[in-house]
Protein backbone atom coordinates (compact mmCIF):
# COMPACT_ATOMS: atom_id res chain seq x y z
CA UNK A 1 0.00 0.00 0.00
CA UNK A 2 0.89 3.68 -0.40
CA UNK A 3 0.97 6.35 1.93
CA UNK A 4 -1.86 9.42 0.62
CA UNK A 5 -0.50 12.04 -0.51
CA UNK A 6 0.71 14.64 1.75
CA UNK A 7 1.41 12.17 4.93
CA UNK A 8 4.57 11.93 5.88
CA UNK A 9 5.40 8.47 8.30
CA UNK A 10 7.57 9.25 11.70
CA UNK A 11 10.48 7.49 11.18
CA UNK A 12 11.44 8.65 15.04
CA UNK A 13 11.51 6.36 18.08
CA UNK A 14 8.88 6.95 20.33
CA UNK A 15 9.50 8.06 23.37
CA UNK A 16 10.68 5.82 26.32
CA UNK A 17 6.85 4.84 28.49
CA UNK A 18 5.24 5.46 25.34
CA UNK A 19 5.40 1.97 23.86
CA UNK A 20 8.95 2.27 22.46
CA UNK A 21 12.34 1.23 23.84
CA UNK A 22 14.36 3.03 25.97
CA UNK A 23 18.05 4.03 23.52
CA UNK A 24 20.48 1.96 25.00
CA UNK A 25 23.72 3.29 27.15
CA UNK A 26 26.80 4.28 25.51
CA UNK A 27 29.13 1.65 27.52
CA UNK A 28 33.50 2.89 28.12
CA UNK A 29 35.49 -0.21 27.21
CA UNK A 30 37.06 -1.83 30.28
CA UNK A 31 40.54 -0.29 30.73
CA UNK A 32 43.24 -2.05 29.61
CA UNK A 33 45.08 -3.83 32.82
CA UNK A 34 48.27 -2.98 32.30
CA UNK A 35 47.60 0.53 31.23
CA UNK A 36 46.06 0.46 34.53
CA UNK A 37 49.19 -0.47 36.44
CA UNK A 38 51.21 2.12 34.54
CA UNK A 39 49.31 4.58 35.58
CA UNK A 40 48.85 3.52 39.33
CA UNK A 41 52.85 3.40 39.19
CA UNK A 42 53.14 6.83 38.03
CA UNK A 43 50.88 8.06 40.62
CA UNK A 44 52.78 6.20 43.10
CA UNK A 45 55.61 8.19 41.96
CA UNK A 46 54.24 11.41 42.03
CA UNK A 47 52.92 11.15 45.74
CA UNK A 48 56.69 9.95 46.30
CA UNK A 49 58.23 13.17 44.50
CA UNK A 50 56.38 15.13 46.37
CA UNK A 51 56.75 13.74 49.74
CA UNK A 52 60.56 12.63 49.26
CA UNK A 53 61.57 15.29 47.07
CA UNK A 54 62.36 18.62 49.59
CA UNK A 55 64.62 16.00 51.80
CA UNK A 56 66.40 14.53 48.93
CA UNK A 57 67.21 18.36 47.98
CA UNK A 58 68.40 19.12 51.64
CA UNK A 59 70.65 15.58 51.87
CA UNK A 60 73.64 16.49 50.68
CA UNK A 61 73.84 19.64 53.19
CA UNK A 62 72.99 16.68 56.22
CA UNK A 63 75.38 14.32 54.98
CA UNK A 64 78.73 16.80 54.80
CA UNK A 65 77.58 17.53 57.77
CA UNK A 66 77.04 14.58 59.94
CA UNK A 67 80.64 13.82 57.64
CA UNK A 68 82.77 16.54 58.18
CA UNK A 69 80.94 18.77 61.35
CA UNK A 70 79.28 16.41 63.62
CA UNK A 71 81.18 13.35 63.75
CA UNK A 72 84.32 15.43 64.56
CA UNK A 73 83.10 17.36 67.04
CA UNK A 74 81.37 14.11 68.55
CA UNK A 75 85.04 12.42 68.25
CA UNK A 76 86.59 15.47 70.00
CA UNK A 77 84.46 15.41 72.63
CA UNK A 78 85.05 11.69 73.35
CA UNK A 79 89.03 12.40 72.42
CA UNK A 80 88.74 14.91 75.19
CA UNK A 81 88.21 11.95 77.65
CA UNK A 82 91.13 10.24 77.19
CA UNK A 83 94.35 10.33 77.15
CA UNK A 84 95.66 10.07 73.53
CA UNK A 85 98.52 10.71 71.29
CA UNK A 86 98.46 11.67 67.75
CA UNK A 87 101.15 9.28 66.72
CA UNK A 88 98.52 6.50 67.99
CA UNK A 89 95.19 7.84 68.39
CA UNK A 90 93.37 4.60 68.17
CA UNK A 91 95.44 3.91 71.28
CA UNK A 92 93.10 5.71 74.15
CA UNK A 93 93.34 5.44 77.92
CA UNK A 94 89.94 6.63 79.79
CA UNK A 95 91.30 9.89 82.02
CA UNK A 96 87.48 11.67 82.51
CA UNK A 97 88.01 15.17 83.29
CA UNK A 98 91.51 15.28 83.84
CA UNK A 99 92.51 17.13 80.27
CA UNK A 100 89.89 19.38 81.75
CA UNK A 101 91.66 20.20 84.89
CA UNK A 102 94.75 20.00 83.77
CA UNK A 103 93.38 23.21 81.20
CA UNK A 104 92.90 25.20 84.94
CA UNK A 105 96.58 24.63 86.20
CA UNK A 106 98.29 25.60 83.05
CA UNK A 107 99.27 29.01 82.90
CA UNK A 108 100.05 28.52 79.26
CA UNK A 109 96.20 28.27 78.90
CA UNK A 110 95.44 31.43 80.82
CA UNK A 111 98.01 33.60 78.96
CA UNK A 112 96.34 32.10 75.58
CA UNK A 113 93.22 33.34 76.38
CA UNK A 114 94.03 36.55 78.03
CA UNK A 115 95.86 37.34 74.62
CA UNK A 116 92.80 35.92 72.51
CA UNK A 117 90.35 38.37 75.10
CA UNK A 118 92.81 41.15 74.47
CA UNK A 119 93.68 40.67 70.44
CA UNK A 120 90.05 40.23 69.94
CA UNK A 121 89.22 43.85 71.52
CA UNK A 122 91.94 45.80 69.65
CA UNK A 123 90.80 44.05 66.50
CA UNK A 124 86.95 44.41 67.06
CA UNK A 125 86.68 47.72 68.03
CA UNK A 126 88.52 50.11 65.55
CA UNK A 127 87.25 47.20 62.83
CA UNK A 128 84.02 47.83 63.27
CA UNK A 129 83.93 51.61 64.08
CA UNK A 130 86.39 52.15 60.55
CA UNK A 131 83.64 49.92 59.15
CA UNK A 132 80.72 51.98 59.84
CA UNK A 133 82.33 55.11 58.83
CA UNK A 134 83.16 54.14 55.32
CA UNK A 135 79.62 52.35 54.78
CA UNK A 136 78.66 56.26 55.91
CA UNK A 137 80.69 57.73 53.16
CA UNK A 138 79.67 55.50 50.38
CA UNK A 139 76.47 55.59 51.67
CA UNK A 140 76.14 59.29 49.94
CA UNK A 141 76.78 59.75 45.74
CA UNK A 142 79.50 59.26 45.09
CA UNK A 143 81.55 59.11 41.77
CA UNK A 144 82.79 56.05 40.86
CA UNK A 145 81.46 54.23 44.39
CA UNK A 146 81.09 50.70 42.30
CA UNK A 147 85.03 50.95 42.28
CA UNK A 148 85.50 51.48 45.90
CA UNK A 149 83.12 49.40 46.88
CA UNK A 150 85.06 46.59 45.16
CA UNK A 151 88.00 47.84 46.27
CA UNK A 152 87.51 47.90 50.10
CA UNK A 153 86.37 44.12 49.90
CA UNK A 154 89.91 43.00 47.95
CA UNK A 155 91.82 42.70 51.63
CA UNK A 156 88.75 40.37 52.71
CA UNK A 157 89.90 38.33 49.11
CA UNK A 158 93.30 38.43 49.70
CA UNK A 159 94.84 34.76 51.47
CA UNK A 160 95.54 34.97 54.81
CA UNK A 161 99.08 33.54 54.16
CA UNK A 162 99.82 35.70 51.74
CA UNK A 163 98.95 39.39 53.78
CA UNK A 164 100.22 37.66 57.00
CA UNK A 165 103.64 37.15 55.26
CA UNK A 166 103.69 40.68 54.12
CA UNK A 167 102.64 42.06 57.27
CA UNK A 168 105.38 40.36 59.24
CA UNK A 169 108.05 42.16 57.10
CA UNK A 170 106.30 45.73 57.19
CA UNK A 171 106.61 45.13 60.96
CA UNK A 172 109.95 44.03 60.84
CA UNK A 173 112.83 45.17 63.36
CA UNK A 174 115.16 46.51 61.12
CA UNK A 175 114.11 46.81 57.76
CA UNK A 176 110.68 46.66 58.21
CA UNK A 177 108.52 50.22 56.65
CA UNK A 178 106.96 51.05 59.90
CA UNK A 179 109.74 51.44 61.31
CA UNK A 180 111.40 53.33 58.48
CA UNK A 181 108.49 55.42 58.90
CA UNK A 182 108.94 56.00 62.51
CA UNK A 183 112.56 57.02 61.61
CA UNK A 184 111.11 59.87 59.80
CA UNK A 185 109.33 61.46 62.88
CA UNK A 186 112.53 61.18 65.11
CA UNK A 187 110.89 58.00 67.02
CA UNK A 188 112.93 54.75 67.56
CA UNK A 189 111.84 51.82 65.96
CA UNK A 190 110.42 49.18 67.93
CA UNK A 191 110.41 45.96 68.23
CA UNK A 192 106.92 44.35 67.31
CA UNK A 193 107.06 40.68 67.57
CA UNK A 194 109.26 40.15 70.78
CA UNK A 195 106.80 42.97 72.73
CA UNK A 196 103.87 42.15 74.59
CA UNK A 197 101.06 44.99 73.59
CA UNK A 198 102.97 45.54 69.74
CA UNK A 199 102.99 41.98 68.84
CA UNK A 200 99.55 41.98 69.69
CA UNK A 201 98.93 45.56 67.67
CA UNK A 202 100.63 44.51 64.60
CA UNK A 203 98.14 40.68 64.40
CA UNK A 204 95.06 42.96 65.21
CA UNK A 205 96.63 44.98 62.30
CA UNK A 206 96.27 42.70 59.49
CA UNK A 207 92.59 40.95 61.22
CA UNK A 208 91.73 45.10 61.19
CA UNK A 209 93.39 45.16 57.64
CA UNK A 210 91.35 41.92 56.36
CA UNK A 211 88.07 42.59 57.92
CA UNK A 212 87.42 46.26 57.69
CA UNK A 213 85.83 46.17 54.81
CA UNK A 214 83.54 43.30 54.09
CA UNK A 215 82.10 44.67 57.69
CA UNK A 216 81.38 47.81 55.88
CA UNK A 217 79.65 46.62 53.08
CA UNK A 218 77.34 44.80 55.62
CA UNK A 219 76.82 48.28 57.32
CA UNK A 220 76.40 49.76 53.49
CA UNK A 221 73.62 47.59 52.93
CA UNK A 222 71.88 47.99 56.26
CA UNK A 223 71.97 52.12 55.69
CA UNK A 224 70.29 51.43 52.57
CA UNK A 225 67.37 50.04 54.21
CA UNK A 226 66.87 52.93 56.35
CA UNK A 227 63.77 55.19 55.35
CA UNK A 228 64.14 58.06 53.79
CA UNK A 229 61.80 59.93 55.31
CA UNK A 230 63.97 59.25 58.53
CA UNK A 231 66.30 61.61 57.08
CA UNK A 232 64.08 64.11 55.55
CA UNK A 233 62.45 64.40 58.99
CA UNK A 234 65.97 65.25 60.58
CA UNK A 235 67.00 67.44 58.13
CA UNK A 236 63.59 69.43 58.33
CA UNK A 237 64.26 69.87 62.15
CA UNK A 238 67.68 71.36 61.36
CA UNK A 239 69.83 68.43 62.35
CA UNK A 240 73.43 68.22 60.08
CA UNK A 241 74.68 64.63 58.85
CA UNK A 242 76.90 64.15 62.18
CA UNK A 243 73.16 64.39 63.99
CA UNK A 244 71.65 62.45 61.59
CA UNK A 245 74.18 59.76 61.74
CA UNK A 246 73.72 59.38 65.28
CA UNK A 247 70.21 59.96 65.94
CA UNK A 248 68.84 58.21 62.86
CA UNK A 249 71.49 55.74 61.21
CA UNK A 250 72.67 54.16 63.97
CA UNK A 251 69.74 53.72 65.78
CA UNK A 252 67.91 52.08 63.02
CA UNK A 253 71.71 49.44 62.50
CA UNK A 254 71.20 48.51 66.36
CA UNK A 255 70.81 44.74 65.26
CA UNK A 256 73.24 44.80 62.44
CA UNK A 257 75.96 46.14 64.40
CA UNK A 258 74.76 43.32 67.28
CA UNK A 259 75.09 40.94 64.51
CA UNK A 260 79.27 42.01 63.38
CA UNK A 261 79.87 42.44 66.78
CA UNK A 262 78.74 38.75 67.79
CA UNK A 263 80.58 37.50 64.07
CA UNK A 264 83.73 39.43 64.74
CA UNK A 265 83.59 38.29 68.26
CA UNK A 266 83.45 34.51 67.53
CA UNK A 267 86.17 35.42 64.59
CA UNK A 268 88.59 36.65 66.88
CA UNK A 269 88.00 33.46 69.81
CA UNK A 270 89.25 30.86 66.58
CA UNK A 271 91.74 33.31 65.38
CA UNK A 272 94.53 31.17 64.30
CA UNK A 273 96.48 31.81 61.27
CA UNK A 274 97.31 35.35 61.11
CA UNK A 275 99.40 35.03 65.06
CA UNK A 276 101.09 31.52 63.62
CA UNK A 277 102.48 32.91 60.23
CA UNK A 278 103.48 36.25 61.71
CA UNK A 279 106.15 33.98 63.85
CA UNK A 280 108.67 34.14 61.51
CA UNK A 281 110.73 31.77 63.16
CA UNK A 282 107.75 28.97 62.20
CA UNK A 283 106.65 27.85 65.79
CA UNK A 284 103.75 27.41 67.15
CA UNK A 285 104.20 29.49 70.62
CA UNK A 286 102.90 32.72 69.54
CA UNK A 287 106.24 34.37 70.27
CA UNK A 288 109.44 33.78 72.63
CA UNK A 289 106.85 34.23 75.70
CA UNK A 290 104.13 33.42 74.43
CA UNK A 291 102.94 36.99 74.74
CA UNK A 292 100.50 36.91 71.27
CA UNK A 293 99.51 32.96 71.50
CA UNK A 294 95.58 32.90 71.31
CA UNK A 295 93.78 29.77 72.08
CA UNK A 296 93.64 28.60 67.89
CA UNK A 297 97.61 28.30 68.53
CA UNK A 298 97.86 27.06 71.85
CA UNK A 299 95.55 23.54 70.82
CA UNK A 300 97.63 23.70 67.55
CA UNK A 301 100.92 22.94 69.15
CA UNK A 302 99.44 20.84 71.79
CA UNK A 303 97.61 18.59 69.24
CA UNK A 304 100.29 19.09 66.17
CA UNK A 305 103.29 20.18 67.80
CA UNK A 306 103.30 17.88 71.29
CA UNK A 307 101.27 15.16 69.79
CA UNK A 308 98.45 15.50 72.92
CA UNK A 309 95.75 14.78 70.92
CA UNK A 310 93.66 14.77 74.18
CA UNK A 311 94.49 17.75 75.50
CA UNK A 312 94.22 19.65 72.85
CA UNK A 313 90.44 18.08 72.04
CA UNK A 314 89.71 19.84 75.43
CA UNK A 315 90.97 22.88 74.48
CA UNK A 316 89.01 22.62 71.37
CA UNK A 317 85.82 21.65 73.25
CA UNK A 318 86.70 24.36 75.92
CA UNK A 319 86.40 27.33 72.96
CA UNK A 320 83.30 25.40 71.91
CA UNK A 321 81.74 26.33 74.80
CA UNK A 322 83.11 30.02 74.80
CA UNK A 323 81.32 30.39 71.57
CA UNK A 324 78.19 29.11 73.53
CA UNK A 325 78.58 31.31 75.82
CA UNK A 326 78.90 34.14 73.43
CA UNK A 327 75.98 32.91 71.80
CA UNK A 328 73.69 33.03 74.75
CA UNK A 329 74.80 36.49 76.04
CA UNK A 330 74.07 37.49 72.22
CA UNK A 331 70.49 36.32 72.59
CA UNK A 332 69.84 37.47 75.60
CA UNK A 333 70.86 40.99 74.55
CA UNK A 334 69.11 41.51 71.26
CA UNK A 335 65.89 40.13 73.37
CA UNK A 336 66.08 42.76 74.88
CA UNK A 337 67.20 45.14 72.43
CA UNK A 338 64.06 44.34 70.71
CA UNK A 339 61.81 45.15 73.95
CA UNK A 340 63.56 48.74 74.47
CA UNK A 341 62.14 49.25 71.10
Amino acid sequence: MTAPSGFTPDTAAPPAGQGGAAPRAATTPAPDPAEQRRRDRRSRRYRWDRRWSPYAFVAPFFIFFAAFGLFPLLYTGWASLHQVELTSPTHMEWAGWRNFSRLWEDEFFWKALRNTFTIGVISTVPQLMMALGIAHLLNYRLRASMFFRVAILTPYATSVAAATLVFALLFGRDYGMVNWSLGLVGLDGIDWQNGTWTSQIAVSTIVIWRWTGYNALIYLAAMQAVPNDLYESAALDGASRWKQFLHVTVPSLRPTILFTVVVSTIGATQLFGEPLLFNTAGTATGGADHQYQTLGLYMYEQGWVNLHLGRASAIAWTMFLILLLIAAANALFARRLRKSQ
